[in-house]
């Protein structure tokens, strides 16, 4: 009989994961060894094989396992059934509450999917697609003709924009939490500057919807 897995591999692999994808945020994917992957994870090199087969074979975990999140993230909003507008506040809203908890993940997979092999970039690619559909399915649900015009899948590249790029300069617990930026993001997507409402820097203060921020950043 084929010899089962050890109690606790499932949770190792996922540390392992979790642990190389700082390293690859932090250094760069190329410039990362598998020897400095082990040492972090705290592991021999051939205790690390174990778990993965190669350093390519982690690259394509993380940002799976993220695009897979995010697509998650996407069918759960879905399921609550609001209208138009709401629905896209709170993808934005559950989107970056995950970017939060998740900066490394979120780089490997912005900065490093160019590094994957054709048929797995293909497939990581297809998944950031079907996530922007939805999106721009929702937008074209708010303004109809957004979508006769083709502006739907524009605009919502245009929200990524703004939503993908903010761990390159919103600082751990600085003055604004992904949450209160979630509120902005949403605000300036539907009513331009104009509609900025200005809120409290610190979490528990007053949102724009009078509701209290509580999400905190994590790092």
């Amino acid at each position: 009989m084929p010899r089962g897995r050890a109690q606790g591999y499932d949770d190792q692999r996922e540390q392992i994961l979790a642990r190389a994808a700082r390293l690859f945020a932090r250094r760069g994917y190329t410039a990362t060894s598998m020897n400095e992957v082990a040492e972090a994870c705290g592991v021999s090199k051939p205790s690390l094989y174990h778990y993965v087969r190669d350093k390519h074979q982690l690259l394509v975990e993380i940002a799976e396992a993220h695009i897979a999140r995010l697509a998650a993230l996407v069918d759960e909003v879905a399921a609550e059934t609001h209208a138009p507008e709401e629905r896209l506040r709170r993808l934005i809203a559950a989107f970056l509450a995950v970017y939060a908890g998740a900066q490394a993940e979120h780089r490997v997979l912005t900065e490093d999917v160019k590094f994957l092999r054709p048929a797995d970039r293909r497939r990581i690619l297809d998944g950031e697609r079907k996530v922007v559909a939805a999106f721009a399915d929702t937008i074209a649900e708010a303004r109809p003709e957004l979508r006769d015009a083709a502006l739907d899948k524009p605009l919502s590249m245009l929200l990524f924009g703004m939503m993908n790029w903010m761990f390159t300069w919103l600082k751990p617990r600085g003055a604004l939490t992904h949450a209160e930026m979630a509120l902005i993001v949403a605000d300036l997507f539907f009513g331009g500057l104009g509609a900025v409402r200005a809120i409290g820097a610190t979490p528990g203060s007053l949102s724009p919807h009078g509701s209290e921020v509580t999400a905190e950043y994590q790092p």
